[in-house]
């Protein structure tokens, strides 16, 4: 599509949402001309709490569909669409409701935490939600000793380093995030020795022992921004650090071996949000008992964090 075609789909979008008094959200990994026409781009727990606050009778939300979900959960008056309403995210699939209820029943006194990176039916089952940004703090404040811990096995690998509690993992991944490879990090090394490498929790458990920093999306961009190193190694999907190379030009950025596409991500095109927006389509719909028992633990999640 030329770029005379991608300023005029931009320009309708633009007017729709003035129109029709709506929100348009986006994941730090969409392509740049989707997060260049949305309100606010940043990462889940970012997403989750704008689409709470907002005030807007519709909400377009360009990510995966566990994402616009959480919008739903959240903000349930508003009308929420997703411009690809094929844009899933595998992980969330990895683990169902059943194979909750089976560890529980392994687990008894255990509390059931679920990543942000699930589907509603399975938030409903949970007692907390997290993200990568804030796992860490909130297993640390469950009074619960040990914690079942969906659907991530790296991310619950990862926290388990910094909780003095028995973590219990499900088996699911990111297939993204699973492709770096510690020789990934020492070639980086080699190639750009004055560089901070900077990796993301759902990586394996090997290249983050190697890595100097561990972070979420959008912590990812708050280090870019704010340390004095010019070079940064990025770890995670190529969304983000095409939005570092923008807003950032005064440093340089790497991709941690080649550069990672996360393929459901990339699906949302100008084109989708505008038919989205303009024939409202593709609506998330949940019923009213999942979003109240889907709420709870998110909700919990945000008292936790404080």
């Amino acid at each position: 599509m030329n770029e005379k075609i991608q300023e005029d789909i931009a320009k309708q979008i633009l007017e729709l949402k003035r129109e029709k008094n709506a929100l348009i959200l986006a994941h730090n990994y969409q392509i740049l001309a989707v997060q260049e026409i949305a309100d606010f781009v940043g990462d889940s727990l970012e997403l989750s709490q704008k689409a709470m606050e907002a005030k807007k009778s519709i909400i377009v939300f360009c990510g995966v569909r566990f994402m616009a979900e959480v919008a739903k959960i959240l903000n349930p008056d508003a009308k929420v669409l997703m411009p690809r309403g094929d844009a899933v995210c595998p992980m969330a699939d990895m683990v169902t409701p059943e194979d909750i209820d089976e560890l529980r029943k392994q687990h008894p006194d255990a509390a059931v935490c679920s990543y942000i990176n699930t589907n509603a039916d399975l938030k409903a089952v949970s007692d907390v939600c997290c993200t990568s940004a804030n796992a860490s703090k909130v297993v640390a404040r469950l009074e619960s000793k040990k914690v079942i811990f969906a659907p991530d096995r790296n991310l619950a690998a990862y926290v388990q380093r910094g909780v003095e509690k028995q973590i219990i993992p499900c088996n699911g991944y990111c297939y993204v995030h699973t492709r770096f490879t510690p020789s990934d990090v020492e070639s980086a090394r080699k190639a750009h020795p004055k560089a901070i490498v900077i990796v993301h929790p759902e990586c394996e458990p090997d290249v983050i022992d190697l890595a100097d920093e561990v972070l979420s999306t959008s912590g990812m961009l708050r280090f870019a921004r704010s340390t004095d190193a010019e070079e940064i190694v990025v770890g995670t999907e190529e969304g983000l650090i095409e939005r570092m190379r923008k807003e950032i030009p005064e440093k340089r950025f790497f991709s941690l071996g080649r550069a990672q596409i996360c393929s459901n991500m990339k699906r949302t095109r100008l084109e989708d949000v505008l038919v989205a927006l303009r024939d409202e389509i593709d609506e998330i719909r949940i019923d009213d008992a999942t979003i109240e028992a889907a709420r709870k633990p998110l909700e919990r999640m945000f008292a936790l964090i404080g």
